[in-house]
This record gives C-alpha cells, structure tokens and sequence, in this order.
C-alpha cells in the first residue's frame, strides 16, 4: 500500500475545506501549572460529527470518481466513523452503508440514521461485522471505506496536525491518542513535514496497548480482549498505520484508566469544554509525567466529544 506524504494531507486539507470545521486551539493556565509546560489543544470535539474522523471520511468521499460515488460508500463501525462516513456522502449526495453491531449503543445507532444512511445490523464479533459487509458491498458495489487503514482516510486526518501547527505553533512536542491510527499517522506525516525536529508522542490506554506493544517490538500485534472506558481505542493497529508510526512516531507510552478519568475531568472542568475518554488520554500521559514536556510547547489533538452523558465516569 502507498504511503501518503505531506503534499497529499495538503491536498486533502483542500478538498475537504469547504465541508469540515478549522477547529479551535485552546490553552488552559490551571493545566499548564500542573505540568509544568505550555499546552495547546486542537479541539476536534468542535468538528463536525463531534470527532476528528469526518476529515478523514470526508476525503475519502470526496476522492472518488464520480462512477465510484454513485454506487456509495460501505463501512463496519459502531462509533464515529459510522457518523462521519455517512454525512460525508450525504453531503455528496450519495448512499453510504453502514454495518453496526446489534448492541451498538442507541445514541450512536440514532445518529447514523439521522445522516441518512443504511444501516445493516449484525451480531457483535468482528467474524459478523466483516463478513456482513463483503454481503453488503457485493449487493451495492459500494466502495468500503476503512476507518483507519485507508490512504485518504490517513490524508484526511492528517489536516487536524497541519492546522493546529499553522495556527499555534512551532511546538517542541507533538500529541495524539492510538487505536487503529488513523490520527496518529496522519498526525506524523503532517508533524514531521512541517517540524522535523518536533517528537511526536502518542498515548494509549494500559488496557488496551497494542500499539505500544508492536511499536516497541517492531511486529504488529493484535489486540486481544482489550478493556477500557476510551472506547475510540480499543482497535487494533492498521498495517499501512504501523508502518507510518514505525518510521515517523518517537514514542508512546501508555495510561491507568484512574489517569484518563482524571485528566476528563480536569478538561471539563477548568477548559468549561466537553471531550469524550479518548480525548484525554494525552493530557492523562503528561499529569503521570510519561513524557518529558518541562518548560515545553506541546500541541495535542483532543480527537472528539462524543460519550453518553447518562454514563459519566464521574460523580
């Protein structure tokens, strides 16, 4: 599989300008004091589908040849991608089936209706949901697009890093949580292009470390049964991902999910701003001092919003 360069994520940034949101960059006094750096948070909870990933959607719709866009796009996903993949081809005018596990919660189920698109429930094993959408995309000749192991889908969110730089940098250190890595790939090619001498850093949750893992190991390693409340992190690697992050990542460490609840709380408290778990994955790395950030400029990718407000992890 190709590998995507800069000059692709600028060309992506162009396509999709006229549809996603140039998010703001938030600093936050209280938070700097505590980690003892200057701290600056891309808030893609403020783009459109309250998440990161309609970049990358979006790119990829908006990619295809016209003959590949009527026939639609396909996707399995039960979170943000599912969402984003659907307004984006709404917004082209054109269908988007999506795959979603039975058990999906409600909240998200509503949401990828709402956008329009076909959904197709399945049982919840990744054996349901990939052989469901083979079915799917061989009925439709819809276009499957992955959410993470996909050069455009990578492109896409590579423009979040390129925007964040533009608008408030330079930075010494650059940050973004890991599942599939999607984000974080994206983040490195677009990081390393415009700062060579920045590290990017990523964060992943203890309980489900495979990035870690394979980073450190330098072999892909799956995730088996991960458990944690960053929901947008419990997938494994993409392949195209791993071989991005192998070349263009410094590090990454991992946190307790004691530190990730911490570090929501602290967002929503003193920056008034609403992120979901994935989102504080990084800032929970910098308060347990994982990264060595003394007196530094550090940009972070707050990657989305989107959590069941019934089901805080705090009281």
């Amino acid at each position: 599989m190709k590998t995507p360069t800069f000059n692709d994520i600028e060309a992506a940034y162009e396509r999709i300008r006229p549809f996603a949101h140039r998010t703001p960059v938030m600093t936050c006094q209280a938070i700097n004091k505590m980690t003892g750096a200057n701290l600056f948070f891309k808030c893609e909870n403020f783009q459109k589908v309250g998440a990161f990933k309609f970049r990358g959607a979006a790119n990829a719709v908006f990619s295809l040849s016209p003959e590949e866009a009527a026939k639609g796009v396909c996707t399995h996903s039960s979170g943000n991608h599912a969402a984003a993949l659907a307004l984006a081809a709404r917004m082209r005018g054109i269908p988007a089936y999506i795959v979603m596990p039975a058990n999906a919660p409600e909240i998200k189920k509503k949401a990828v209706a709402g956008y329009g698109a076909v959904i197709t429930f399945c049982e919840p094993t990744l054996a349901a949901r990939e052989s469901t959408l083979q079915r799917v995309a061989a009925e439709t000749g819809a276009t499957e697009i992955h959410p993470y192991n996909n050069f455009n889908v990578i492109c896409g969110q590579g423009t979040a890093a390129k925007e964040l730089i533009e608008d408030s940098g330079p930075f010494d250190v650059v940050m973004a949580p890991v599942g599939g890595g999607g984000l974080l790939s994206g983040t490195a090619i677009a990081t390393k292009a415009l700062l060579p001498e920045a590290r990017v850093i990523a964060a992943e949750p203890a309980g489900a470390d495979d990035a870690f893992r394979s980073f450190y190991s330098q072999t892909l390693m799956p995730s088996v049964n991960p458990k944690t409340i960053a929901d947008g992190l419990l997938t494994s690697l993409g392949a195209l991902n791993f071989q991005i992050i192998q070349e263009k990542v410094d590090g990454i460490v991992t946190v307790s999910e004691e530190k990730i609840v911490e570090a929501m709380r602290l967002i929503w408290e003193r920056m008034k701003i609403i992120i979901e778990p994935s989102s504080a994955v990084p800032l929970a790395a910098l308060l347990k001092r994982k990264v060595d950030v003394d007196g530094k400029r550090v940009g972070i990718i707050l990657s989305g919003g989107n959590l069941d407000l019934g089901k805080l992890p705090f009281k």
